[in-house]
């Protein structure tokens, strides 16, 4: 189960800093994780005229799993990172091949239906051992 989990954070009144600053956060605590690596999102191509090399997605990390165990704890990081923050308008958006889960200030029972079902989604097939 090699799989890339697009995560973007965001922040209601962010400016880039502060987005930036807050990624940091959450990459250092992904990156004690059992997973492959966490690396910075590509983004889009700098515009015309700018000095950009390759393109970073801000407050966007790429984090490599290698099975479904290892996507449960980047859930459960994420929720916990989100739940101490001080700011009520920051989103986590969890992304995997088109299906996509956003973390927010919704309720615990909300969130926690919504983390099944995606955990349920990308759990390794039937018959097939999670290393």
């Amino acid at each position: 189960m090699d799989v890339q989990v697009r995560v973007a954070v965001a922040e209601a009144g962010a400016d880039a800093e502060r987005l930036d600053t807050v990624t940091r956060y959450l990459r250092e605590e992904l990156v004690q994780l059992d997973v492959e690596a966490v690396t910075p999102a590509p983004g889009t191509a700098a515009p015309d005229g700018t000095r950009g090399l390759d393109a970073i997605a801000l407050g966007g990390l790429l984090v490599s799993i290698g099975n479904s165990q290892a996507l449960r704890s980047v859930v459960t990081t994420v929720r916990g990172w989100l739940r101490r923050g001080e700011e009520p308008g920051r989103t986590v958006r969890l992304e995997i091949d088109g299906d996509v889960l956003e973390l927010s200030n919704a309720t615990r029972s909300d969130q926690e239906h919504l983390v099944e079902l995606f955990l349920t989604r990308h759990a390794a097939p039937p018959g097939v051992p999670s290393p």
